[in-house]
């Protein structure tokens, strides 16, 4: 659709002295856009200087309350002008902000604050009211400070809605001092009083580039959350790398990701890469519920969206959706998480006429490294390597393969994790040097194009040959019932491994045998007839990351439960 931009490896220069805070909030001050919209939260416009103002009272609350330099800031906040406040705050002082996922369970809030050993914790009223009960198992928390204190649910569910009204806070935030007391010397705080009474100018730490700045916590499918340790030049090196040259995004650009801001790519979306360049970020407290999303792009005009496929599916399947709603706005979508099949972005093509930018990123690596761009796009493809990064697929010795053969992504950048906190010899595994694992399966066209074949350990051996899911699951999710699918493989009469898929159909289809046929067949019919799926079930829902991947090791696990 668009024409294609010669793309160029930019260059990057950070003086040693370095704070991301300063160079992100400060820097678009001196650039004279104090009085420009920096975020837009529910129908609310707040501009640079004041986003910068209640940083700098943040930064000093957080000093009064004991927080030095290097130590850490826990977070559960929702997107909100609160999050950014906060999670720049805490840089600008030398502190480490590390946003945690609000949906998670009280254990892993357990696991998380006790691993950061973080002394002071910023976390939303919806969230903190599921899990102020852990407080008695936490050895280095003493203080809690709680935005939107004096609110309440105004629906069932607060914590996945996110919309609240008031009421007096005294019986909350007395109950809640009760626990903190039982819980030992921790102090309860309302967020709104703690931070107005604090200065709103602040000096900038004089951090190195290569200070930690920010943790963000892995995903635990295959173990405990890993905290990936991120340095104070990580989200300048991303926006120069990706946001600039790729999206070309700049200061009349209006961001929206419907990927939360406490995930790596929604970090970047909503938060760094607007804040790099001056433009605006709309952030949205709700979840990612396709109607409320294009009532959002309706409402506030964003130029850039952000979703993973689950979502683009989602929202492709909301009836009428392109005759409903104004989608004009949006300049480009991106997509990353999982591969996103050619198929989703044909019909999105179709119905919104907007590409989907198609790449893949990691929380190690921060946000996109390799990816599809405007004008140069190849469906079902992850594209091309950014420029500023390195890559090399390998085999099981950590030797290059030759083009086109399947292999183990390794990435070279200088976003990169510098360690895992307290994983030593993790960290050994999977950084070798300037290399880092991505732990997906790949392979190079000759054209230069990355094809995603799946995670090293979702790959299938079937009859010696190997089948990835993401290619057959691919076909699949072209079929006209098809809403979301998944393949693993599966003993059968034999004991010898076949493909299963798991089927979630579209709104007015019925499961039965003659459909599953009939989803087999279309997959027969565009590749070889062993990656075809020897058994098909339907299911309402498919097992998913907080960020929507698909937990493939969740349908094994259950599978080998039921055999």
């Amino acid at each position: 659709m668009a024409t294609p931009v010669p793309i160029s490896v930019p260059v990057v220069s950070i003086p040693d002295q370095f704070n991301a805070a300063s160079a992100f909030l400060d820097g678009n001050l001196a650039a004279g856009r104090g009085a420009k919209t920096a975020v837009i939260h529910e129908g609310k416009a707040y501009t640079y200087a004041e986003i910068a103002a209640q940083a700098n009272q943040v930064g000093n609350g957080l000093r009064a309350l004991g927080v030095e330099m290097e130590q850490r800031v826990a977070m559960a906040l929702l997107d909100s002008p609160a999050f950014a406040t906060t999670f720049f705050g805490a840089i600008k002082i030398g502190a480490v902000p590390v946003p945690s996922n609000t949906l998670m369970r009280p254990d892993d809030f357990v696991y998380i604050l006790e691993d950061s050993r973080a002394k002071v914790l910023l976390i939303h009223a919806a969230v903190w009211a599921g899990v102020q009960s852990i407080l008695p198992q936490l050895h280095y928390l003493r203080h809690v400070v709680v935005v939107g204190l004096e609110r309440q649910a105004a629906s069932e569910s607060p914590a996945k809605r996110g919309l609240f009204s008031r009421r007096p806070s005294t019986e909350a935030a007395a109950q809640a001092q009760t626990l903190a007391t039982a819980a030992g010397a921790v102090t309860l705080h309302d967020y709104d009083e703690w931070r107005a009474a604090q200065s709103s100018t602040l000096t900038a730490a004089a951090t190195s580039k290569d200070d930690s700045a920010f943790w963000l916590y892995s995903s635990g499918s295959t173990g405990f959350p890993k905290g990936c340790v991120h340095l104070q030049h990580d989200m300048t090196f991303c926006t120069e790398y990706y946001a600039k040259p790729i999206l070309g995004i700049s200061e009349n650009d209006i961001a929206f990701s419907s990927s939360k801001l406490f995930f790596a790519y929604g970090l970047g979306n909503g938060l760094y890469f607007p804040f790099g360049v001056g433009g605006a970020a709309v952030h949205h407290s709700g979840r990612p519920a396709p109607e409320d999303l294009f009532n959002l792009v309706q409402q506030a005009r964003p130029t850039l969206f952000f979703a993973v496929p689950t979502v683009y599916a989602a929202m492709l399947a909301l009836p009428d959706a392109d005759k409903r709603f104004d989608f004009s706005s949006v300049r480009a979508c991106v997509s990353a998480g999982e591969a996103l099949p050619a198929d989703i972005l044909r019909r999105w093509q179709d119905k919104f006429h907007v590409d989907i930018l198609d790449g893949i990123g990691s929380t190690e690596i921060l946000h996109i490294f390799i990816s599809n761009r405007p004008g140069d796009i190849r469906p079902g493809s992850t594209g091309k390597l950014v420029p500023g990064y390195e890559a090399r697929i390998v085999d099981e010795n950590d030797q290059p393969v030759p083009q086109g053969e399947l292999g183990t992504l390794h990435i070279n950048g200088d976003s990169t994790t510098a360690y895992y906190w307290n994983k030593h010899e993790k960290t050994k595994d999977v950084i070798q040097g300037r290399w880092i694992s991505t732990g997906d399966t790949y392979y190079q066209d000759e054209d230069g194009y990355y094809w995603y074949a799946g995670r090293a350990d979702d790959m299938l051996r079937v009859g010696g040959r190997w089948v990835s899911p993401a290619e057959v699951e691919g076909v699949m999710i072209a079929h006209p019932a098809v809403l979301e699918c998944a393949l693993i493989g599966a003993p059968d009469e034999n004991d010898l491994i076949k493909p299963k898929a798991y089927v979630v159909l579209k709104e007015g289809y019925e499961p039965s045998d003659a459909l599953g046929q009939e989803i087999t067949e279309s997959v027969r019919t565009q590749l070889a007839p062993y990656k075809a799926p020897q058994w098909t079930e339907f299911v309402a829902e498919l097992p998913k990351t907080a960020t929507g991947k698909i937990q493939r090791f969740m349908l094994r696990r259950a599978l080998t439960q039921q055999g």
